[in-house]
């Protein structure tokens, strides 16, 4: 296997490299940081690129030269300085790619941005910041002249997860189909619902946008005064629904315990955390969202702990094949657990939606 200063060796980069040092704790992607002898060259992260997940490594990384040569531009035009720290800077190979493919990994590589800070907090304050911070991000991105590719196919497709959730109904491999029947009724319910966005969109109402599809606070920089610098693990940006960004943030954020507390109880949608977040979203993509994209913002904050129902559900009727487990009934307790939520959302929608209309 190549060794790592090898690798970084067919990279454009400038100064001669002293260390090579693991960064961070990234569940998909491996990073290091590169540093530099010299104080006036700047320092690099290397990334090995999950190729399982990411299986067209090519168009992974045409989306990210897209996206961030666009914002960079954006971020010219508005005379903002020090733009390096405020947008991904990706760094070529010797001949001029986006990745270098060593006969067994693809790796890439980005300028290191120092003094930087992440978070993990969900609260009211970070909530506005997060949907402030992703609506912009959109908001940069709303008119890029070039398509984008899916790097990963149909990730929040919900007709595509139905049919995933049908075909494992039908086949019962795990034989666990006639324990969880009330489940499947709460899915079927609301079926013809929940696949609102793909009849809008089928129906030429609802446009697909760039979106981020991983809508975390720890997926935003910040300098040492609490400041935005930029949003990052662009990996999953691509064309989607704006309710990609919406919808996925509320899910984890809003919910007020674990995804998988087997204590239904302790589960709810804290209506707190959905307004500090829509009022960031919107303050920021109110100017570039269609009328019926806004409307719909409480059907994506149900969309989500569906498709996460549906998701996990099938795993679970499947035997367990996708997501990892710590107990036999953990894609059930998942499941039941996105229920409540779901029907907490629901109960909440009227407040949703009175809270939009007059915000």
């Amino acid at each position: 296997m190549n060794t790592l200063f090898e690798i970084i060796s067919h990279f454009q980069t400038q100064g001669n490299i002293v260390e090579v040092k693991p960064l961070g704790t990234g569940l998909i992607n491996d990073s290091y940081k590169v540093e530099t002898k010299e104080t006036a060259t700047p320092d690099y992260v290397l990334q090995r690129i999950n190729h399982a997940i990411f299986q067209d490594v090519d168009m992974l990384q045409h989306n990210i030269f897209e996206v961030t040569t666009h914002i960079r531009k954006k971020l010219l035009a508005k005379g903002e300085t020090d733009i390096d720290r405020k947008v991904l800077t990706l760094i070529p190979t010797a001949d001029e790619k986006w990745y270098y493919f060593d006969g067994e990994n693809y790796w890439r590589m980005t300028l290191f941005i120092a003094d930087v800070f992440t978070y993990n907090v969900v609260n009211e304050r970070y909530s506005f910041i997060t949907g402030k911070a992703f609506g912009d991000f959109q908001s940069m991105l709303a008119d890029i002249p070039v398509a984008l590719g899916e790097t990963i196919p149909n990730f929040h497709n919900m007709a595509f997860r139905l049919q995933q959730f049908h075909d494992a109904v039908n086949k019962d491999a795990a034989g666990r189909l006639s324990e969880i029947q009330p489940l499947v009724n709460e899915i079927e319910k609301r079926a013809s619902e929940m696949c609102k966005a793909e009849q809008l969109y089928r129906d030429g109402k609802l446009p697909k946008r760039v979106c981020h599809c991983d809508t975390k606070v720890n997926n935003i920089l910040f300098d040492d005064k609490g400041n935005v610098l930029c949003v990052i693990d662009l990996d999953t940006v691509m064309p989607s629904f704006i309710f990609s960004d919406y919808g996925d943030f509320l899910r984890t954020a809003a919910n007020t315990t674990a995804e998988d507390d087997p204590d239904i109880g302790r589960v709810s949608f804290n209506m707190d955390i959905f307004k500090a977040f829509t009022q960031g979203y919107l303050e920021a993509g109110k100017p570039f969202l269609l009328p019926v994209e806004i409307e719909n913002l409480p059907y994506a904050a149900a969309l989500f702990p569906y498709m996460q129902l549906v998701r996990f559900l099938t795993d679970y009727i499947n035997g367990d094949t996708y997501y990892k487990i710590n107990c036999p009934e953990h894609n059930l307790i998942r499941s039941r657990n996105q229920l409540m939520l779901l029907q907490s959302v629901e109960e909440h929608y009227g407040e949703m939606q009175t809270f939009i209309m007059h915000y």
